[in-house]
């Protein structure tokens, strides 16, 4: 469901930077930086990201919200994370589509990330950073007790498209920005302020939030 009152005067270009040019030595030290993550990642570190890279809902946070957070049983809490993912993404979208930057394997074909399947023109800001931060920034209203694990699972799952050589840094850092805002913008729509109200008292009684 998309909300009547969208984000379109949410304009990319008045938020967020220009992604450092090509060939740029700011471009030359995120790619010594995706190389040295690279070289340095484990198994276990790899594998961690490869899961979230094929994961990208709002149960990315369901160790941090803990037990009962099970969207089969929460109808409003789906129902407002869906309002917010179809928001999201259409603001993300809006946003690669006007910067355009190549994706890191297009930059340097000597990468090994999890995927070279994404269109290659579509680095920044990050999407999945762009949705992690966007639901964090509400989920940490729904359960504030939870924040803090909330907003350490939005870092760990930023920091897996780094190791999945996926994005540069500065795509990372834009989709936190790009995402926070797209929260915020949300919590400000009487629609989804009305979706967010339902949900809170939904976990509040599943005893996943606390009054």
């Amino acid at each position: 469901m998309r909300l009547s009152n969208s984000l379109v005067l949410l304009l990319p270009a008045l938020v967020l930077p220009n992604p450092p040019a090509e060939g740029s030595p700011e471009q030359t030290l995120e790619l010594k930086q995706l190389h040295d993550i690279e070289a340095s990642r484990t198994a276990a570190e790899f594998a961690h990201a490869d899961a979230d890279f094929k994961l990208k809902n709002v149960t990315v946070f369901a160790e941090a919200m803990g037990p009962g957070f099970d969207l089969a049983r929460l109808p409003e809490t789906k129902a407002l994370f869906d309002t917010l993912q179809a928001e999201e993404k259409a603001s993300a979208n809006r946003a690669k589509d006007h910067f355009k930057r190549n994706r890191p394997w297009i930059v340097d074909q000597s990468l090994h990330g999890c995927s070279t399947d994404d269109p290659p023109q579509s680095s920044y800001p990050s999407g999945h950073v762009t949705m992690g931060f966007a639901m964090a920034t509400v989920l940490a209203r729904l359960a504030p007790r939870r924040a803090p694990a909330i907003m350490a699972r939005a870092a760990d799952y930023a920091r897996s498209r780094l190791v999945c050589a996926m994005h540069f840094q500065t795509d990372v850092t834009a989709g936190e920005i790009w995402g926070t805002m797209i929260g915020e913008r949300l919590m400000q729509q009487p629609g989804f302020l009305a979706q967010f109200g339902r949900a809170k008292a939904e976990l509040i009684s599943a005893g996943v939030a606390a009054q």
